[in-house]
């Protein structure tokens, strides 16, 4: 199965999840959370990582953790095989305890760090694990919201300031219990939410993509990623990494084209569909890149998919003027 790739840097925030093997727990009862969070301390202190959040479900948890230095694969990998060692020694088991590789999503700062840890303490309300309507998130107490909102509950290797922060508050007692009332009425909005599905919508940016953040952040996380999808490795990855890194050199491709050309976007709609230039603007994008016919034919104005392979193949077999002279100049 094709992997995502890892990307490791100074000072980087992610959004770590992994779930049991065949959805199996991986807690199967609080003796093996409070294991689990021992090695996390452990692994917190061998690498300097700065735990933000993390909650422990039956058979998954989430962490939100910043990586001074960028050692997120080598701790990881210690923290998931040093823990799995630990439980099937104290249930007597054997065999992997996790469902493959775990995920790990980039976070950018702000309001995409604001999200990403008030979905990891609200993960406890929307999976009912207390009485929505006369209980409180504290009453889930594998959870750092009860750190964050009761410094006496607080695990040493927690640090909530950044989160308290990204709301606005401080952390003393004022911060701490407005923190604790605006959590509340969000839980009020999972109990009465008239569509449950629709409510989770939001969230799903945060369980699925490869980085959660501004355009300059993906941007930024995609310049790291590009030496290892460009490189021998690209194989071995799939999905919306590649997507992003074949459109944003499409993207280049397409400006270089119409410098050379002459053109602007603002120009492009007012040029026929098969007008040469578009033709050789978008030959040379589907030879460089494995970018979607449909982008290609969507940023250049060509009108229907359809036509797209007689366009191309009209370039590749041209001899003469005005399509070889066209392709010469933007391949040159």
């Amino acid at each position: 199965m094709a992997r995502k790739p890892r990307v490791e840097f100074e000072d980087a925030t992610y959004h770590v999840m992994c779930r049991g093997n065949r959805q199996e727990a991986v807690f199967r009862d609080d003796k093996d959370r409070e294991r689990f969070l021992d090695t996390l301390e452990e692994v917190a202190g061998r690498n300097g990582w700065l735990i933000h959040a993390f909650v422990l479900m039956g058979n998954h948890y989430h962490l939100l953790l910043e990586t001074p230095e960028p050692n997120l694969v080598e701790g990881m990998r210690w923290l998931q095989s040093t823990y799995t060692q630990r439980f099937n020694a104290r249930h007597k088991v054997r065999g992997h305890l996790f469902q493959g590789r775990y995920k790990a999503l980039p976070v950018d700062q702000g309001e995409y760090f604001r999200t990403v840890a008030d979905y990891i303490h609200l993960n406890p309300a929307r999976a009912h694990a207390f009485d929505l309507e006369t209980g409180s998130l504290t009453d889930f107490k594998w959870s750092s919201f009860c750190g964050c909102v009761r410094p006496a509950n607080r695990p040493g290797f927690l640090t909530v300031k950044r989160v308290l922060e990204s709301h606005g508050f401080s952390d003393d007692a004022s911060g701490r219990s407005l923190y604790r009332n605006g959590m509340k009425r969000r839980v009020l909005e999972i109990l009465h939410s008239s569509d449950p599905k629709e409510a989770d919508e939001q969230w799903q940016k945060i369980r699925r993509g490869w980085a959660f953040g501004s355009d300059e952040f993906r941007i930024k996380i995609q310049e790291a990623l590009d030496p290892v999808i460009s490189g021998k490795r690209r194989d071995s990855f799939m999905g919306e990494e590649i997507r992003a890194h074949d459109e944003m050199e499409a993207e280049k491709l397409l400006q270089q084209g119409l410098k050379c050309c002459g053109l602007t976007e603002a120009e492009l709609p007012e040029l026929r569909k098969g007008d040469d230039r578009k033709k050789v603007i978008a030959w040379h994008i589907r030879k460089k890149t494995s970018v979607r016919t449909g982008w290609i034919t969507t940023r250049l104005r060509m009108g229907v998919t359809s036509n797209f392979s007689c366009y191309v193949r009209a370039v590749e077999q041209s001899a003469e003027d005005p399509l070889r002279a066209l392709r010469n100049k933007i391949t040159n």
